[in-house]
């Protein structure tokens, strides 16, 4: 069996594991643990399907525990700094330009949706029923991604929007959880809720222009852009949801 064998196998270990639990694995091979106290220690459905597949691997080539310890925190690390490595592009709607590369609106905003595994929350002004997003969210909700959506509301908007509640767009997709801005009509009267963005995870962020629409998604010029690890997908998820807590923001009714 080849040193590849082993790097395999400790990759995967990593991807089933995670990277906390990893961390515990390998200081259970640094202090020379056996395959059978790792299953112990680590027991948890799926655990054995890359455990022993390492400890085959060490042995067949020879690869000490501490050694197999050391391979595996620096594959932790480094898959943890790629995670946190920020990663900044452009996002256009509208006319593209030769020679000039730039992610599309409507690209950029199904790939968060899709990439999102526990938590997905958006802000929108406008919002129109929308093939490709509802269904993208539709497969979030199914696959068990808590889904928030904040919308302006025809009253917030006091006559800048018009036909049908922001808030319909949605009303296809079970299980997303709208919420408004709650604001003081005697202290916030010419005020709007115009932030449009979408975060997934906290990891990934969606920020610019661009309403949930079709219109702003393919035909508008629209400009915005897509932020990857960092504190900013963080600290916008977490102002959301402060927003929530306090009550600013409030779930919309019906």
């Amino acid at each position: 069996m080849s040193r590849q064998a082993f790097e395999a196998a400790a990759k995967a270990a990593v991807e089933v594991l995670g990277l906390s639990r990893s961390k515990d694995l390998a200081g259970l091979l640094a202090r020379g643990r056996s395959r059978e106290r790792v299953l112990v220690e680590l027991a948890a459905p799926g655990v054995s399907g890359v455990v022993d597949p390492l400890y085959d691997a060490m042995e067949a080539h020879t690869v000490p525990p501490t050694e197999a310890a050391a391979y595996i925190r620096g594959y932790v690390a480094a898959v943890r700094q790629t995670r946190e490595a920020v990663r900044v592009r452009t996002v256009w709607s509208g006319p593209s330009t030769p020679g000039v590369p730039a992610r599309a609106t409507a690209q950029a905003l199904i790939e968060v949706i899709d990439g999102a595994r526990d938590e997905l929350l958006a802000m929108t002004y406008a919002a129109r029923p929308y093939p490709a997003l509802t269904h993208a969210l539709t497969r979030a909700v199914e696959r068990g991604v808590r889904t928030h959506v904040v919308v302006e509301t025809l009253a917030g908007a006091r006559g800048l929007l018009s036909g049908r509640e922001p808030a319909h767009a949605f009303a296809s997709v079970p299980g997303v959880r709208l919420w408004h801005w709650a604001r003081d009509p005697a202290r916030h009267r010419n005020s709007r809720q115009h932030a449009k963005l979408a975060v997934a995870d906290r990891r990934v962020l969606f920020l610019g222009s661009a309403n949930l629409t079709e219109s702003a998604a393919h035909r508008n010029i629209e400009a915005g852009v897509m932020v990857n690890g960092g504190e900013a997908p963080r600290r916008a998820a977490e102002h959301i949801v402060e927003l929530q807590r306090t009550g600013v923001l409030r779930p919309l009714a019906g």
